[in-house]
């Protein structure tokens, strides 16, 4: 698999901004005393769905803890719901976040959310996806080039989907219409397994779909993917072009990182990024992060995946302010 890189995500963190970290302590004596909530804040069959799931079976699978797991789907207002949710959790040990990059995104442009994720419990970030821009494997646009250059000509009656508004699909397709000077048809979805189904049943005629949502139906030779926004190609896409080596600067990637309310007991932080751990250096969860185009290479949990998350943010400040809120708000 192609290394991460990540460029232009080690951004200095605003002044001011920092995440509250949880001092050390330690979680012998802790352990969850009831079933934990699992909240996923996107719907069914995306790729944050799938991994939740997954994980959550891993867990049970493994006996890493002596509770299970509940996924549930919070995804309303393209993860508002779910956010919302988890900051009225404060001080509750028992309740964990799924995120993707709507984590940051979703604050940002929903100023009345009065989400602060600043003040939010950092776990562990279990692996790094990417994104591909997918047409129908029947399309009469098969590469990138020709996707620039019809999307430009076409403009509204170019119709595509992504998972919510104001969320990382949204910014993604908002990149590409700067690139080309066009201005599409953004159709959103609660779900990026809605996303992938439209797609191939051709409701939209193109998707940024994660490698996960798009899989089953890319081996079935119903969809194909054109380019790859990521620094270099992925082993599991080999024959798929970056957008760099075409000559556009487009990189996006997208964390999936397990968060806690604020003011979760030391302890239980603790307790939960050794299980995160755990679960992340198992063969299993390697397994699937190479079968299905994730970067699972290094383990970030506790303080460190704070700073992380302060640099996203400031990052995706900075992406929105380049292209404009109204771009990725607006269906």
């Amino acid at each position: 698999m192609a290394s991460f890189k990540l460029r232009g995500l080690g951004m200095a963190l605003a002044a001011g901004t920092a995440f509250a970290l949880m001092p050390q302590a330690t979680a012998a004596d802790w352990q969850p005393r009831k079933p934990v909530e699992f909240i996923i804040m996107a719907g069914t069959g995306g790729g944050a769905d799938q991994i939740a799931r997954l994980m959550q079976g891993l867990i049970q699978k493994n006996d890493l803890s002596p509770m299970p797991f509940i996924p549930i789907n919070k995804a309303g207002g393209s993860g508002a719901e779910a956010l919302r949710y988890i900051q009225d959790k404060a001080g509750d040990d028992h309740t964990l976040l799924v995120t993707l990059n709507s984590f940051y995104t979703t604050p940002l442009v929903q100023e009345g959310l009065g989400v602060d994720i600043t003040k939010f419990t950092p776990i562990a970030r279990m692996a790094i996806d990417t994104f591909l821009l997918w047409v129908p494997a029947d399309s009469e646009i098969s590469d990138f080039q020709t996707w620039g250059a019809e999307v430009a000509k076409a403009n509204k009656d170019f119709k595509v989907g992504g998972t919510g508004i104001g969320q990382e699909d949204s910014i993604l397709f908002a990149m590409l219409e700067a690139e080309f000077g066009a201005d599409v048809t953004y159709i959103p979805f609660p779900g990026g397994g809605d996303v992938a189904k439209s797609l191939v049943g051709k409701h939209i005629v193109s998707t940024v779909n994660n490698p996960a949502e798009q899989m089953e139906f890319w081996r079935a030779k119903q969809s194909l993917p054109l380019v790859q926004f990521t620094d270099e190609r992925m082993e599991s896409f080999a024959d798929v072009p970056t957008a760099k080596e075409l000559g556009h600067d487009l990189v996006y990637y997208m964390q999936r990182s397990i968060n806690g309310p604020p003011g979760m007991s030391p302890e239980a932080q603790e307790w939960y990024v050794d299980l995160f751990q755990k679960l992340f250096e198992s063969q299993e969860w390697q397994d699937f992060c190479k079968s299905d185009g994730l970067t699972c290479d290094e383990f970030v949990g506790g303080a460190e995946l704070a700073t992380f998350h302060n640099n996203q943010l400031e990052r995706h400040k900075a992406l929105i302010d380049k292209v404009g809120a109204a771009a990725i708000t607006s269906d």
